[in-house]
């Protein structure tokens, strides 16, 4: 008894201790955009996922659960709301997990499609968290909606992502009669990680002839590039909130199956090889990224010294298959109009708006969004009571607007 009454002192002081420490931390660290609109409920969010986190991490370490796996376990406690004018069914395409939903209300044409790519950064994410969201895409826009469960860490790395879903988009594409979906109006959405691979997904089947073409792609504050960590939103907001640029580098170079100790020669540019920057410099240079987005005192990309290590381990991100944002000329001169949504104080606005100049220099129609008061992640708190926010809805109702113009 006394043995079992130590053990449960020990429990309850660790898990105080665990809470004290991210509370301090986070109280130290975090700074809280002057544009959120309710500071106290967005500081107790991410507390709660700083405190999610830092467990997932100390159980991993404990050699108990990993991670990725304990922030899912408890990420999927979420409520999933019954949706009762959208039907919904949980299907596998192969191996492939998807989720279908289709509204109930009876349609005299076949009705828009579209294939949902979840974000989460390979970590976070699932079937169940964005169900919500794609309930409400479907019943908004009167769309079939088919949402993508590719794998994720730590199990699966590159290129499991964009291969699950480009597979999944395959076979509903093959079948799109069978749904009841107009082949000409099928859009590829995601967010995060989710919109870098629906941007890969949209480039890959370009030349697929025996296969609808996607006729729109929406990429909600999308990631696009693994090359250049110097960019102004970069400098900017290197501890945002729910996506720092260290958060951010780990969860690339755990997916990218590149060892953490080369994160510091990625961030300097030292992975850069000098003639893949005469290359792709003109792409991805912050000189591309509009005035009003890069403050007074930023410095421009200063690269080295060249570790020819470093670049060995890493330059598969200059791969188009990884980094969508280097496809060549003639490709992205294909791609269907787009719709790109952007946060002011997020590390990867600037993947968005180096995108926008790619697709406007070739020709493709572009309709831009840009938040101000937006954090990363925040599109799918549009419908919790408690952690509501105005962005998330403006966010929401953004995307929805753009897709009912299709």
């Amino acid at each position: 008894v006394l043995l079992l009454a130590i053990l449960l002192a020990a429990g309850w002081l660790l898990v105080l201790g665990v809470g004290l420490w991210v509370l301090v931390k986070e109280l130290l660290t975090t700074r809280v955009p002057p544009t959120i609109t309710h500071p106290v409920k967005f500081r107790i969010l991410h507390y709660i996922f700083q405190l999610i986190l830092t467990w997932g991490n100390l159980l991993e370490k404990l050699k108990i659960c990993s991670m990725p796996h304990f922030f899912r376990f408890i990420q999927d406690k979420v409520i999933v709301k019954k949706n009762p004018g959208v039907s919904v069914k949980d299907l596998h395409f192969g191996t492939i997990p998807v989720r279908l939903f289709q509204p109930k209300a009876a349609s005299c044409s076949p009705r828009r499609g579209i294939v949902f790519y979840h974000g989460g950064g390979a970590v976070f994410g699932s079937l169940d968290c964005y169900h919500n969201l794609c309930s409400f895409l479907a019943r908004e826009t009167d769309s079939v909606v088919l949402s993508v469960g590719y794998r994720k860490l730590p199990d699966h790395h590159y290129p499991v992502i964009p291969q699950d879903c480009l597979n999944a988009s395959i076979h509903f594409l093959e079948a799109l009669q069978t749904y009841g979906v107009d082949p000409c109006r099928v859009v590829a959405c995601g967010d995060s990680i989710g919109a870098g691979a629906g941007a890969l997904v949209v480039q890959a089947l370009l030349d697929r002839q025996d296969l609808p073409q996607f006729c729109a792609q929406v990429l909600i504050y999308p990631i696009l590039q693994g090359v250049n960590y110097q960019l102004p939103s970069y400098q900017q907001n290197p501890n945002a909130p729910f996506l720092s640029r260290d958060f951010l580098m780990n969860c690339a170079c755990k997916y990218l199956a590149i060892d953490l100790s080369w994160k510091d020669a990625m961030l300097k540019g030292a992975c850069i090889h000098p003639d893949a920057w005469k290359k792709y410099g003109k792409w991805l240079s912050s000189d591309n990224i509009p005035q009003r987005f890069r403050s007074q005192g930023l410095k421009s990309e200063i690269l080295g010294p060249f570790n020819e290590a470093a670049y060995l381990e890493t330059r598969h991100v200059f791969e188009a298959k990884i980094s969508p944002l280097l496809a060549d000329d003639k490709v992205i001169a294909q791609l269907p109009k787009t719709f790109l949504l952007s946060l002011d104080r997020d590390v990867l606005r600037d993947d968005t708006l180096l995108y926008k100049k790619r697709l406007e220099d070739q020709g493709v129609p572009v309709t831009w969004c840009h938040m101000e008061d937006g954090f990363h992640g925040c599109i799918i708190l549009f419908d919790k009571k408690y952690f509501f926010f105005p962005c998330s809805q403006s966010v929401a109702n953004a995307v929805v607007s753009y897709i009912k113009g299709i």
